[in-house]
């Protein structure tokens, strides 16, 4: 998985993207992986993330995730 990561980190300078636009993807694919796993639950999402329940729901706001299901 590390070699993936390099690889992908590599690519992703290498075409100029931007720090934060990579931070950002990341994090929204990644909230959004562990909603499907959690069917759209928030609050077991949110235990597995190891944020508030509440943070998650600005996070789905921000990223324009759905929160119930339809991940």
């Amino acid at each position: 998985m590390k070699q993936q990561l390099d690889s992908l980190v590599t690519e992703m300078v290498d075409r100029g993207i931007l720090f934060d636009d990579a931070r950002r993807e990341f994090e929204k694919r990644f909230i959004a992986r562990v909603l499907q796993r959690h069917r759209g639950n928030l609050s077991r999402a949110a235990k597995d993330l190891r944020i508030h329940r509440n943070t998650l729901g600005k996070k789905i706001e921000e990223y324009k995730l759905v929160g119930r299901g339809g991940t």
